[in-house]
C-alpha cells in the first residue's frame, strides 16, 4: 500500500504540496509542476510567496502564523478558495484543503494542501453571474 499511495500523491493531477511551519515548501509533486509551472527543483525550499498574489501575502501569513501558532483552522474540514499565481505571473483560481502535519511530539511541523485549479468554472461563473446582472438590468429599465 506504501508504494501505491506514494504514487497517487507524486502522480495526481492535482497539487500536493507539503509546507514547513515557517512557510518553505518541503513536497511538490507533477501536479503542482503542471498546475504552477515551477519544477520540483525550482519549487523545493522556496516560500510559498512562489505562488501567492502579492498583493494578498500579507493577509495569507497572517492566517498561516495563527494556524501554525493555534493548530487551529476550519480549512482542515472545508475547502478555501483562493487566487494562486504561476511561473508566467498568470493567475488562476484555486480550491483546495489543507492538513495539519505534527511530530513524534504532536507539535505542528507545517501542513499539507491539496489544490485543484477551478479557473475555468470561476471563469464560467463569473461570465453567467454578469449575464443575469445585465439581463435583472434589462428587466427593471425595460
Amino acid at each position: 500500500m506504501d508504494r501505491q499511495l506514494q504514487q497517487l500523491i507524486a502522480t495526481t493531477s492535482d497539487a500536493v504540496l507539503v509546507v514547513d511551519r515557517h512557510g518553505y515548501i518541503r513536497y511538490w509533486n507533477i501536479g503542482a509542476e503542471r498546475m504552477f509551472g515551477h519544477s520540483a527543483a525550482e519549487a523545493v525550499g522556496q516560500s510559498l510567496d512562489l505562488i501567492i498574489p502579492e498583493n494578498l501575502r500579507s493577509r495569507h501569513w497572517q492566517g498561516y502564523s495563527q494556524v501554525m501558532a493555534t493548530g487551529q483552522s476550519k480549512y482542515t474540514t472545508s475547502l478555501l478558495t483562493s487566487p494562486g499565481v504561476r511561473k508566467d505571473d498568470t493567475r488562476l483560481s484555486l480550491e483546495f484543503s489543507i492538513v495539519l502535519l505534527h511530530d513524534e511530539n504532536g507539535e505542528i511541523e507545517g501542513c499539507a494542501s491539496i489544490m485543484r485549479d477551478v479557473t475555468s468554472s470561476w471563469q464560467r461563473e463569473k461570465t453567467l453571474k454578469e449575464r443575469l446582472a445585465a439581463c435583472e438590468s434589462k428587466l427593471l429599465t425595460g
